[in-house]
């Protein structure tokens, strides 16, 4: 017997969905609900997409908002002091504050260091 898998599926979206509402929540014209609400609808369609293309087993936890590195450092609450505040305030805000930097209401964080590994 034979069992189909695969090991992820693109996260942005056939019509970079992703994209579109990760800017307007960087610009501030949408809010992290909307955001969540693109990236619920996206994971939702993709599993569909893959059930129905035959996929036995989708893969699990693949979706990202930015980096599956930042995404493990908030899983284990590896979150700099500088950052604690606004991750404890607003936690996608903090999120990208930690991989994009932030300069807004009273906060002036630089972004992470970034490091290539491949």
């Amino acid at each position: 017997m034979t069992t189909v898998t695969n090991l992820g599926f693109p996260r942005i979206g056939a019509k970079r969905e992703l994209k579109r509402a990760l800017e307007a929540f960087w610009s501030g014209e949408s809010s992290a609900q909307a955001l969540q609400d693109t990236a619920s609808g996206l994971r939702e369609r993709h599993w569909r997409l893959q059930r129905e293309a035959g996929v036995d087993v989708p893969p699990s936890n693949d979706f990202s908002f930015y980096d599956q590195v930042l995404d493990a450092a908030f899983l284990f609450d590896a979150i700099p002091a500088r950052y604690r505040a606004l991750a404890d305030a607003e936690p996608l805000a903090g999120y990208f504050a930690m991989a994009r930097g932030v300069q807004r209401d009273g906060y002036d964080l630089h972004a992470l260091e970034m490091t290539k590994w491949f």
